[in-house]
């Protein structure tokens, strides 16, 4: 499968299964899909094609640069990945390996987020915080089947998780204390709002935490529009001096400013390069999901506009990379060097099989976006799974099960998508979130872009 088009002046061919990325002159762009179809075609056929375009002398030599690449395995390479998946499943299913955890310390928040998925924090139940007793069980559940796998990866996550921080800094100590007797290695993340944020809950992130991802959408008018305190005030003044000594003291590292846009700032390149401007270099600004009758929520008529911010962002980073001003934004984020290994590729995050949610009672999910619903519940902390038909369909799913990514160019980089989005927007984990997909093509070609531009810079 190929993939071509244009961005930024540059001529850009990917060879979907290999992974190979090719800048091309407008000859070798043009000839591309007639060689695909078949590559012995005639340079006399080419030619004639391709008549008044070009020399026939430019024309030859391009089409032997082609031939070149294709025997080389760069170029129009078969796909031999779907044969691979099949025993790459089987052994997920019957050997199956929990290497991460989302632990619900609160059912709660000091936020009124209006896109909160959770329900203003409480995930569609009644607000609760997890026990120390609760969290613990987690621990050993997720040692106990991670099998070999060393590096265990645990988030803390609500709702607002320092409305529980004792209990976060109770089950971090215990999670410690099972090292050493385990070989296991614990990277915690933890995920905040910024309210009660202060030095004791930093120093102890910066010690603990591999991982701090800090809530805030851009801009103050858009920011306090979206995520207002209990009592309706902005919460942009509050958070934003605490965010930046936190980006500051882990020396721009290890960190993300995470923030969501909406219908409402559709014009969201402004959000991350008005956070960059403030000093942050991870940014990652996402679009919102939810039920299509909200007034928040991206619309059609969008659509056009969204993709052209991702192509001013993408010219716009480029720009302040060369000037020595680095910003990171996460969705740009593509290895075309190493990158996930091929079973990652195929079947994404691992959410029901490898990825488990524990809400505050100790119920599993297949990750944060299912929790509260019955219909996915695995099971419980202190009885295991005892639904193995759940983790087995998220286990089993993967970019060949889902119909809209067979044939898509970008499946590779997105691995399938977000099955909580599939589910929600079809009804299917194995579904297509159309919108999602859309952006999500126009991220990878920004992405390859970036690295052309900043290649050719090199």
């Amino acid at each position: 499968m190929i993939h071509q088009y244009k961005n930024n002046g540059y001529n850009i061919v990917l060879d979907v299964n290999s992974g190979a990325v090719h800048i091309v002159d407008d000859v070798v762009y043009d000839l591309i899909p007639y060689m695909e179809e078949d590559i012995n075609i005639s340079d006399d056929d080419l030619s004639e094609k391709l008549a008044g375009k070009y020399e026939a002398s430019q024309i030859m030599e391009a089409a032997g640069e082609i031939r070149e690449l294709a025997a080389s395995g760069a170029l129009y390479t078969p796909d031999d990945f779907e044969t691979y998946v099949e025993s790459f499943t089987k052994g997920k299913l019957t050997h199956p390996v929990i290497k991460a955890l989302c632990l619900h310390i609160a059912h709660d928040c000091n936020l009124r987020c209006e896109y909160c998925f959770a329900g203003k924090g409480e995930y569609h139940g009644h607000r609760e915080l997890m026990s120390y007793e609760v969290g613990a069980k987690a621990l050993d559940l997720l040692i106990e089947h991670s099998a070999g796998r060393k590096n265990l990866e645990v988030d803390f996550f609500g709702g607002e998780p320092t409305m529980n921080f004792d209990v976060v800094k109770r089950l971090v100590e215990y999670g410690r204390s099972r090292e050493k007797e385990t070989g296991k290695n614990f990277r915690f993340t933890l995920t905040t709002n910024g309210v009660l944020l202060n030095d004791e809950i930093l120093d102890f992130a910066n010690k603990e935490m591999h991982n701090l991802v800090l809530s805030i959408d851009g801009r103050k008018t858009v920011n306090d529009r979206m995520r207002p305190t209990v009592s309706g005030t902005g919460s942009y003044d509050i958070i934003l001096p605490k965010f930046k000594k936190a980006a500051d003291s882990r020396g721009q590292t290890n960190y993300y400013v995470r923030g969501t846009y909406t219908h409402y700032n559709s014009d969201f390149s402004n959000d991350v390069l008005h956070l960059h401007d403030l000093g942050f270099e991870q940014i990652s600004v996402e679009p919102v999901v939810c039920d299509p009758k909200e007034p928040y929520a991206l619309k059609d008529e969008d659509i056009p506009i969204l993709l052209e911010q991702y192509d001013i962002l993408a010219k716009e980073i480029i720009k302040r990379r060369k000037e020595g001003r680095f910003i990171n934004f996460f969705h740009f984020m593509i290895d075309l060097e190493g990158g996930p290994c091929v079973a990652k590729r195929l079947s994404g995050c691992g959410a029901g099989c490898e990825y488990l949610a524990v809400t505050p009672s100790g119920d599993l999910y297949p990750c944060h976006q299912f929790a509260g619903e019955e219909k996915f519940r695995l099971g419980n902390v202190f009885d295991g799974i005892t639904e193995p038909s759940i983790p087995q369909e998220f286990g089993a799913a993967n970019v060949y099960t889902k119909p809209e990514c067979r044939e898509c160019f970008a499946k590779f980089y997105c691995s399938g998508g977000c099955m909580a989005n599939s589910y929600h927007a079809t009804g299917d984990i194995n579904g297509n979130y159309e919108t999602g997909c859309i952006l999500q093509r126009k991220r990878v070609e920004c992405a390859i872009m970036i690295k052309a531009a900043l290649s050719d810079e090199a």
